[in-house]
């Protein structure tokens, strides 16, 4: 039975790279996002480029939802090997500290920080059982390294990294690989590219082509050798 990836917040930008790059290495994959018409588009393209795809709609800022999800898209596949988890939010546009409250942060923690883990408790059974599985979490380079001016919902990037960290060092000997992808870059057909397009607003990043973002996620779940991928890579 070939291997499943499933991709929480799929859409038409690194979502739609990643499904395309693993499933070219012979993944089934499974797509989650909020809206029916968005995944039944990109179904239909995987389709076109020979790729078994199925979606499914869920709210990823409920994260109570999560075990009934991940059941579905077992009873659909049969079991899932790669989770990468990358939603988007129209308050993910940074703004200056001095102007992050609490409601904002509230907002953002069930889909960026408490629905990430309620995924991994739900896979680790299943991969524990086989010894193999890959959680790969998306976060904004923010995350790493704060900026004046950019804060809004990094802080809880910083902490599901933190998170995300602690997971590699207990399941490194388990055959478990959990890495996270931080992007310092405005990814190109992504809905946050889009959405500044609408707005005018000036891009505080360079722009990168989610195909080179889906091909290092590859790299890191092949070769496993290490936490954290910075995009673009520091100086040195």
């Amino acid at each position: 039975m070939s291997k499943v990836i499933a991709i929480f917040g799929a859409g038409p930008g690194l979502g739609a790279s990643v499904a395309r790059h693993f499933g070219r290495q012979g993944f089934r994959v499974a797509l989650v996002a909020r809206r029916r018409p968005n995944l039944d588009a990109l179904v239909e393209d995987l389709a076109g480029h020979g790729i078994e795809a199925a979606g499914f709609t869920a709210d990823l800022s409920r994260p109570t939802d999560v075990p009934a999800l991940i059941a579905d898209i077992r009873h659909h596949f049969g079991r899932i090997d790669v989770i990468e988890y990358g939603p988007f939010s129209t308050d993910q546009v940074l703004a200056p500290a001095v102007r992050t409250d609490a409601t904002l942060l509230e907002k953002g923690i069930p889909m960026f920080l408490l629905t990430p883990v309620e995924v991994v408790r739900a896979m680790l059974p299943e991969w524990k059982e086989r010894g193999d599985g890959a959680f790969l979490l998306t976060t904004g380079i923010t995350a790493v390294h704060p900026v004046p001016g950019l804060s809004g919902l990094a802080p809880l990037g910083s902490a599901v990294r933190n998170y995300l960290y602690s997971l590699h060092g207990e399941l490194a000997d388990t055959g478990i690989y959990a890495g996270t992808l931080s992007v310092g870059a405005t990814i190109a057909r992504s809905e946050l590219s889009a959405l500044i397009a609408r707005t005018g607003t000036t891009a505080e990043f360079p722009v990168v082509d989610p195909d080179d973002l889906a091909a290092q996620y590859w790299d890191m779940y092949t070769r496993r050798d290490r936490i954290e991928q910075l995009y673009p890579a520091p100086a040195g």
